[in-house]
């Protein structure tokens, strides 16, 4: 029984640090994304709060099957979406044509600091 806790603990702390990771990835084509404080998290799901560039606000479940929006407040999952995405990447590119700007210029000015050196 104990060991079964502490592996539901350590799947759990896994689940933070990816997140983190994905939060990390983005967070500078985003105006704002964090863990939700006030959502239930588990070692099954997490819940993400954004704010697009364009200030749309979602509320967004990370699980094993991928990404999907699930409200269109933080810390709301009363308007689960059909649509689930293998990435944060690709749900980003479907409801912000402004992620897809940032992250292409993001893109350019990487390969022309490689061309540069």
């Amino acid at each position: 029984m104990k060991e079964e806790v502490i592996n539901q603990e350590l799947d759990k702390d896994q689940w933070k640090l990816e997140a983190q990771a994905i939060i990390n990835d983005v967070k500078q084509h985003v105006m704002d994304i964090k863990v939700s404080e006030k959502l239930q998290n588990s070692n099954q799901f997490f819940y993400l709060n954004l704010i697009t560039l364009e200030n749309l606000k979602f509320c967004i479940e990370l699980s094993n099957a991928g990404f999907t929006i699930v409200g269109n407040e933080h810390d709301n999952v009363s308007n689960r979406r059909d649509e689930q995405f293998e990435t944060l990447y690709s749900l980003l590119n479907f409801v912000s044509p402004q992620y897809r700007y940032s992250f292409g210029n993001s893109l350019i000015d990487k390969l022309e600091q490689l061309n540069d050196s």
